[in-house]
């Protein structure tokens, strides 16, 4: 059962993320399981989330209110962010996407599994929608 309002509020905002055109039509490729959401000073929440990309899935294109950083723990992908070269991603690879910045991320063959570390506005969802 969860107790915690923001991470009711994460779960829900992945929900809506996904069903308002993050993946839509890759939806049943990703499975994201939270592992916290943590209070940070001035308004923001730190959540932590483990993500599964299946097989040559593309997540949607997509921004973050605030910073997104993770870590590969399995497989491989190409991080597309606006206004930066495509970055392979490999097994124990870091990334950063800044506040606000387009980016999508496409699965290789081996699918990817990533921590991912989001920094969010109270209030904000952890994920929007951004136009192609």
């Amino acid at each position: 059962m969860l107790k915690s309002t923001p991470l009711k509020t994460l779960l829900l905002g992945l929900t809506i993320a996904t069903a308002a055109g993050i993946g839509a039509a890759s939806a049943q490729g990703i499975k994201r399981t939270p592992l916290q959401d943590i209070k940070f000073p001035a308004g923001y929440h730190i959540v932590t989330v483990i993500a599964e990309i299946g097989p040559g899935v593309l997540a949607g294109r997509h921004t973050h209110p605030g910073v997104d950083t993770g870590y590969v723990l399995d497989g491989e992908a190409t991080l597309l962010i606006e206004g930066q070269p495509d970055k392979v991603l490999k097994v124990g690879d870091s990334y950063a996407v800044p506040a606000g910045i387009p980016h999508d991320v496409k699965a290789s063959d081996k699918g990817l599994k990533i921590m991912a570390v989001y920094v969010v506005e109270d209030g904000k969802p952890v994920a929007t929608p951004a136009p192609k």
